[in-house]
């Protein structure tokens, strides 16, 4: 039987030779392989050889509760199982062990999103030069109405309705629907295209343009709504996603309708929207412990 550290060695030479592997990729792959080896020696009590899928099973786990995290454990199984596969190959084993395991799902982050005071300062200034203007609109419409980015680039001044307070907007698949606008934002939309015809020189359809009247691209919405909030929301990186994020959360905890907002959000299946509920149920926690007599923590004597 050959030695597990010579194996790994000419497993990893392999990598580095024929596959091309980083050197901080090897590394890594030789960090995983070397402890899972040393597990099975003071664990398990057998060699490296002898593995089934239960000894990799208790591996993972362990590692799992000792902090890893789901990605790093997505790299682990591919460490292992690039590893019995080279073994496999090389008809030192029948089986590979690792095959049909599948890693830990990776955590869903929250969405990061503004509370309403935080939006109220945002909100405050409206402006007064054409392109302050025009950012204000921009901010008060995506808010308004939960729109992403590349949809607020897309629109065209005659895509929103004043009269009728909605907006027609094209989505994911190219799908349509019509979203209501809040009266704040109208107005602001309102004022930005009294400016607007003062920089147009072309017959540009597009809602919001740049100083030269072009439409404005995905990152300079970024780059001006950033620089806006550095200015008024000490500490936050507001990107445009985040007004979506807070469109939805506070009209769900407003209205507890899953379902209308999964519709004006335009999602076509509604587990994407119930990531909210986690926000709104989060925020709510917080404000039992803040509140409730009962929840807060009493040191004892």
């Amino acid at each position: 039987m050959m030695d597990a550290a010579v194996t790994l060695r000419e497993y990893l030479a392999y990598l580095y030779a024929i596959k091309h592997y980083s050197k901080a990729t090897l590394d890594a792959y030789n960090r995983d392989i070397a402890s899972f080896v040393s597990f099975l020696e003071t664990a398990r009590a057998h060699d490296y050889l002898a593995v089934d899928a239960d000894d990799v099973r208790a591996f993972v786990s362990l590692r799992r509760r000792q902090g890893l995290a789901s990605s790093s454990s997505q790299r682990l199984l591919s460490s292992l199982r690039g590893f019995y596969r080279y073994l496999l190959k090389d008809k030192l084993i029948e089986v590979n062990p690792v095959t049909d395991i599948r890693a830990p799902k990776k955590e869903k982050k929250l969405p990061q999103m503004l509370d309403v005071d935080q939006l109220d300062q945002l909100l405050a200034d409206e402006g007064q030069q054409a392109l302050e203007i025009r950012d204000h609109a921009m901010l008060e419409l995506m808010y308004s109405s939960g729109l992403r980015l590349a949809e607020l680039v897309a629109l065209n001044s005659n895509d929103i309705d004043r009269r009728a307070g909605q907006v027609m907007v094209t989505g994911k698949g190219n799908k349509t629907r019509y979203l209501p606008v809040g009266a704040a934002a109208l107005k602001a939309v309102g004022r930005w295209l009294k400016e607007r015809q003062l920089l147009l020189s072309t017959d540009e359809l597009a809602l919001f343009i740049s100083r030269r009247g072009t439409r404005l691209s995905h990152r300079a919405v970024q780059l001006r709504l950033k620089s806006r909030a550095q200015s008024v929301l000490s500490g936050v990186k507001l990107h445009p996603h985040m007004l979506r994020h807070s469109f939805a959360s506070h009209l769900l905890e407003s209205s507890g309708d899953l379902r209308a907002v999964q519709e004006l959000l335009g999602h076509s299946n509604i587990s994407t929207t119930q990531i909210y509920t986690q926000l709104n149920f989060q925020h709510l926690s917080k404000v039992y412990d803040q509140a409730h007599p009962r929840a807060r923590k009493t040191t004892k004597d």
